[in-house]
C-alpha cells in the first residue's frame, strides 16, 4: 500500500499538473486544486487514492471505475479527465483528475448564513431539490448509485449558482473493496453516518432510494441548520423534524416518505420525487402535458396566446381529439394558466412546456378552461416576436433538444434573478423588462455554446 505523500504548493506532477494548494483529506488520499499546464493553466483536481496500487484486481478495479466516471457527461458533474498513475516518494500513487468547480459547498454556505441568524427556506430547498433529481435521474440510469449525498458534496457553482454533484461514493468504494480483497475480507459499507439509512451503513446495501434518503436528510438539515443527529429520534427510529422546521404539507409528506425506514417504503426513482413535488393544483393537466411534449414547436416562450400555429410549424399530435380537419383549437388564454397557480419553478415539466413553446389546446371537458374567457389585448410587438424567432432558430440550428435548451435557460435565469422565482408567467406590456432578461440569459447561453461550449 502506498503512503500518501504531502504534493508542496508549487510543485508539478508528470510534467503537467502544478499543485497550487491541499483542498482537503479523507480516508483514502488528499484531494489539490491544480493547474493544467498543457490546458493554458486550467483549474482542475487531482484526487488521490492510496489503497493497494501495485495488486493487478485493484488496478483493474479503478480501470473499471474510471471508465465509468469518463462516460458520466453532465452539466452538473465534474467533468472526469484522466486516471493518473505516476510515482510519490518512491510509492506507486493513483489520482482521478476532474474539473475544478469553483464555488462554495452548501454546507459551508449555511454555515455563512447561521453566523447571520438565517437558514435555508421552503422555496430555495424545493428550488435545490429540483435542481439536484434530474441529476440523480441521469445516474441512476446509468446503474450508478452516488453513495454520499451531503451538504459538502454539493458545490454551488460561483459563475450560475447551479449545485453541483462532487465526490462520488461509487469510487470510494472501489479503492475500499481493493484494500478489503488484498486483507481477504469481502465488502464495506460507504456513506456518511446521519446521512445514510440504515441498511447502507450496515450491509453496504445501496440503491436509487437510499440516495434519495440521504437528498431528503441533506434538505432538512439546510432547511433547520442542525445536525441530522439531532433530528432524529435513535430510540423510535423515527426523524422528529417537525419540531425544528415547519414547511408545506406537501413538501412535508414528501420528505417523510424519502425518509422512510424500509428501502420499499421510499421513493423507488428521483422521477417519482419529482412528480410528487409539484403543485397539486397541476395535476389534473398532467396527462396532456405529457401528451403534448413530443410536439415539435420552435420555441418562442413568450409567444402571443391567440396565435394558432401557422403551416410551417405544425405539431405532431399523437391525440388525435385535439386535432380535427388538420385544424388547430384556439389555444389557451395565458390568464387562464395563471389562474391555475402556474408558477416559475426550474424542473418542473410543466413551467418546461410553457417555456419551450408547447401550449395546451383547449379541450371541452376541463371546465376551468372557459371558451368565454377571452384573453386580454397585450400583442407583443413584432421586434419582439422575430428576437424569439431568433432565439428560437440559433437553438434548432445547433440541433439542440428544445425542452433541454429551455429548462437550462430558466435555470440559469432564476439563478441569476432569484426574486423572480414564482412570478406567473404574462406577455404584459408591464413585464417587458422581465422577457427582456430572459432573452438575454438565453443568448448569453446559446453565444457560449455556438463557441462549443457545453449545455
Amino acid at each position: 500500500m502506498s503512503n500518501s505523500s504531502l504534493l508542496a504548493p508549487g510543485s508539478t506532477l508528470e510534467k503537467r499538473y502544478r499543485i497550487l494548494r491541499e483542498l482537503g483529506r479523507g480516508g483514502f488520499g488528499r484531494t489539490y486544486l491544480a493547474e493544467d499546464i498543457n490546458r493554458y493553466n486550467e483549474s482542475c483536481v487531482l484526487k488521490e487514492f492510496s489503497p493497494v496500487v501495485h495488486s493487478p484486481k485493484a488496478a483493474e478495479l479503478f480501470d473499471r471505475e474510471a471508465s465509468m466516471l469518463y462516460h458520466l457527461q453532465h452539466p452538473q458533474i465534474p467533468r472526469f479527465r484522466e486516471l493518473l498513475r505516476t510515482d510519490l516518494g518512491g510509492n506507486p500513487s493513483l489520482f482521478l483528475v476532474q474539473d475544478y468547480i469553483k464555488g462554495q459547498t452548501y454546507e459551508e454556505i449555511l454555515i455563512s448564513r447561521q453566523q447571520q441568524g438565517k437558514n435555508f427556506t421552503e422555496a430555495e430547498v424545493t428550488q435545490l431539490l429540483f435542481q439536484l433529481l434530474p441529476i440523480l435521474e441521469y445516474i441512476h440510469s446509468k446503474n450508478l448509485i452516488h453513495r454520499d449525498i451531503s451538504p459538502d458534496n454539493i458545490i454551488q457553482h460561483d459563475a450560475d449558482k447551479l449545485p453541483f454533484l462532487i465526490d462520488f461514493g461509487s469510487v470510494k468504494q472501489i479503492a475500499a473493496n481493493a484494500v478489503l480483497q488484498f486483507n481477504g475480507q469481502s465488502d464495506t459499507a460507504i456513506g456518511k453516518q446521519g446521512y445514510s439509512p440504515a441498511e447502507q451503513m450496515r450491509l453496504g446495501k445501496v440503491s436509487a432510494a437510499s440516495d434519495l434518503y440521504a437528498l431528503a436528510v441533506t434538505a432538512l438539515v439546510l432547511l433547520s441548520g442542525k445536525k441530522p443527529q439531532k433530528l432524529y429520534d435513535i430510540t423510535n427510529k423515527t426523524w422528529d423534524w417537525r419540531s425544528h422546521v415547519s414547511v408545506s404539507p406537501n413538501l412535508a409528506s414528501v420528505l417523510d416518505r424519502m425518509l422512510a425506514e424500509q428501502p420499499g417504503d421510499r421513493y423507488q426513482s428521483a422521477k417519482e420525487v419529482r412528480e410528487a413535488l409539484k403543485d397539486p393544483k397541476l395535476s389534473h393537466i398532467g396527462s396532456i402535458i405529457s401528451q403534448m411534449v413530443t410536439m415539435n414547436f420552435v420555441g418562442r416562450p413568450f409567444k402571443n396566446a391567440t396565435q394558432t400555429a401557422t403551416s410551417n410549424h405544425t405539431p405532431v399530435n399523437p391525440n388525435p381529439q385535439i386535432v380535427k380537419n388538420n385544424k388547430i383549437f384556439q389555444l389557451i388564454p395565458w390568464k387562464t394558466l395563471g389562474s391555475l397557480s402556474v408558477v416559475l419553478l426550474p424542473g418542473m415539466l410543466a413551467f418546461s412546456v410553457v417555456k419551450s413553446g408547447l401550449t395546451l389546446p383547449k379541450l371541452p371537458e376541463l371546465p376551468k378552461f372557459s371558451s368565454r374567457q377571452q384573453p386580454p389585448d397585450t400583442s407583443l410587438e413584432e421586434a419582439e416576436i422575430i428576437r424569439q424567432e431568433k432565439i428560437g432558430k440559433r437553438r434548432k440550428n445547433l440541433n439542440i433538444n428544445q425542452d433541454i435548451f429551455y429548462q437550462k435557460v430558466d435555470e440559469l435565469y432564476y439563478n441569476k434573478y432569484p426574486e423572480l422565482q414564482g412570478r406567473s408567467l404574462t406577455e404584459k406590456p408591464e413585464d417587458a423588462e422581465i422577457r427582456r432578461k430572459w432573452y438575454e440569459v438565453a443568448e448569453d447561453l446559446l453565444d457560449k455554446l455556438e463557441k462549443g461550449g457545453e449545455l
